[in-house]
């Protein structure tokens, strides 16, 4: 079994910064995709941004140069540091990994956490 452990969430002004994190425990032998999505009230979850197959980064257009993604392999840990919030990036955030456990390949996501930026 697997379990994603997101922290890191909570209320910040507008233009204020938040460093989520997602770390990933139980049966890992190797991890493919690993990244954040988010979904806001009333609208589909969608990509904020995520290291892809070969190890690029992906960012959805509306947080391109304010978001950041970056990963400790070795403690199975991706995060996501948000700068220059702004009230449309309040959402839950959700993050991703595919991850081999030894029977096969397989989806998993984190529980959840809110942020939201308000003043």
């Amino acid at each position: 079994q697997v379990q994603l452990v997101e922290s890191g969430g909570g209320l910040v002004q507008p233009g204020g910064s938040l460093r989520l994190s997602c770390a990933a425990a139980g049966s890992i032998f190797r991890i493919n995709t690993m990244g954040w999505y988010r979904q806001a009230p009333g609208k589909q979850r969608e990509l904020a941004a995520a290291f892809i197959s070969g190890g690029s980064t992906n960012y959805a257009d509306s947080v391109k140069g304010r978001f950041t993604v970056s990963r400790d392999n070795g403690k199975n840990t991706v995060y996501l540091q948000m700068n220059s919030l702004k009230p449309e990036d309040t959402a839950i955030y959700y993050c991703n990994m595919k991850i081999y456990t030894g029977t096969g390949w397989y989806d998993y996501w984190g529980q959840g956490t809110q942020v939201t930026v308000s003043s």
